[in-house]
């Protein structure tokens, strides 16, 4: 199983320098796990950035795969995940959802580089 964070999503759909990084794993959608969060950072991105009709199709892709609800179980290793490793909420709740399904995180956001489970990719200007 699979987790691509906000910053793997926004780099797919804006087809930024790593998109060919996201773009397998996005694309294997049965093994592909979307936290909640998620939906509600890229939608945020791109209504901003873009408009609301962008950012509802984006959400409408992202929605093919298996949407994971934020739960106890997944707050509470959030937030020791949060204290342990110094990162922010959104960070901390896409990484404990990636560890409670034993998936593997796809990211390009610094703040998980070198932790266990995580496919990191440095971000391109």
């Amino acid at each position: 199983m699979n987790v691509v964070d906000s910053s793997g999503w926004l780099d797919y759909f804006a087809k930024g320098p790593n998109s060919t990084f996201f773009k397998p794993v996005i694309h294997n959608t049965k093994a592909l796990l979307v936290p909640t969060i998620c939906l509600y950072e890229v939608y945020k991105w791109v209504v901003a950035q873009r408009d609301e009709e962008e950012a509802l199709a984006a959400i409408a892709w992202m929605a093919t795969a298996q949407i994971i609800d934020l739960n106890q179980e997944i707050a509470i290793q959030a937030a020791d995940l949060s204290r342990e490793h110094k990162l922010a909420m959104a960070d901390s709740i896409i990484y404990a959802t990636a560890r409670a399904f034993h998936a593997t995180l796809w990211t390009q956001d610094a703040h998980f580089a070198g932790l266990d489970g995580v496919e990191f990719i440095e971000k391109k200007k």
